[in-house]
């Protein structure tokens, strides 16, 4: 098991700046960070890696889609741009060093029709998916779909959907992440929808009931812990947290305000969290 802590936390646009803090990370244990994939370009995303290497820690990548011209369920046009884009960030995480990117790349972020999904759009999607799934493979990533609440997408809520989902699709480098904090809105079973979805989980995002600090919150931490344990999941445990430094993207999150004291609290507390539980189970 690998503990990684996401840079949404700070930024969008992760850069030399960083590097004090990607150290502090790695002295406080973690063995990677996950890293937004969004603004520029190959060679900025090599340069990383080689800073990333320099300093010990792994990575793996985010991306999300907020422009509805380049939706992924969408008409010809809109497809296409998007397929593009995803064709880019992939190129991106590669340069990266990631061999795994997260996160909701299945339609726009916060674009809604005003109804649900329909079955057209599941088959875009299921179109879509094939075309960046093939890249994804040429590059050796897995793409990580998540299932988002309903109050940020439409197409996919609960891990059962995207399950399905994915099965519909039936590429190999296109899987799930389950992400706490959106189970703990859309899920009657939280742990449930763990474990029956288990063998479609590539990724998880360790992320409180608020979006602050692991384990202060009402996510049935034990419960959860346990059941990672049992469906044999060895791949990688990165915390979610946002805050209010950005507000474009506090503003994308619905981030009002401060979930947690510092991001210090956020990192160091959350690491303790998770390699305690790790222990007991």
């Amino acid at each position: 098991m690998k503990i990684g802590m996401n840079m949404f936390l700070w930024t969008t646009h992760v850069g030399p700046q960083h590097e004090a803090l990607l150290r502090d990370l790695k002295a406080c244990g973690y063995d990677g960070v996950e890293i937004p994939i969004f603004e520029g370009d190959i060679r900025h995303y090599s340069q990383l890696a080689t800073m990333l290497d320099d300093i010990g820690l792994e990575r793996t990548a985010v991306t999300a889609m907020g422009d509805s011209s380049m939706n992924l369920i969408g008409d010809t046009a809109a497809r296409a741009k998007g397929v593009d884009y995803m064709r880019a960030t992939l190129d991106k995480t590669h340069a990266l060093g990631a061999s795994l990117i997260c996160g909701p790349m299945h339609s726009t972020l916060g674009h809604f029709s005003g109804a649900g999904p329909t079955q057209e759009e599941f088959s875009r999607s299921v179109s879509s998916q094939r075309l960046i799934g093939d890249h994804a493979s040429s590059l050796g990533i897995t793409v990580a779909l998540e299932a988002l609440n309903r109050f940020e997408c439409y197409l996919v809520n609960i891990m059962d959907g995207l399950a399905a989902h994915l099965a519909d699709i039936g590429h190999p480098n296109i899987r799930a992440m389950y992400d706490t904090f959106h189970a703990n809105i859309e899920e009657t079973d939280p742990i449930g929808a763990l474990t029956r979805n288990s063998a479609s989980v590539a990724h998880i995002h360790i992320s409180e009931n608020d979006r602050g600090v692991p384990g202060r919150g009402n996510i049935p931490w034990r419960e959860t812990y346990a059941a990672i344990a049992a469906i044999g999941y060895d791949g990688w445990l990165t915390i979610e947290s946002f805050g209010r430094g950005l507000p474009d993207l506090a503003a994308a999150t619905k981030v009002w305000r401060d979930f947690a004291e510092s991001p210090e609290a956020v990192y160091r507390e959350g690491y303790a969290h998770i390699t305690a539980s790790l222990k007991a189970h």
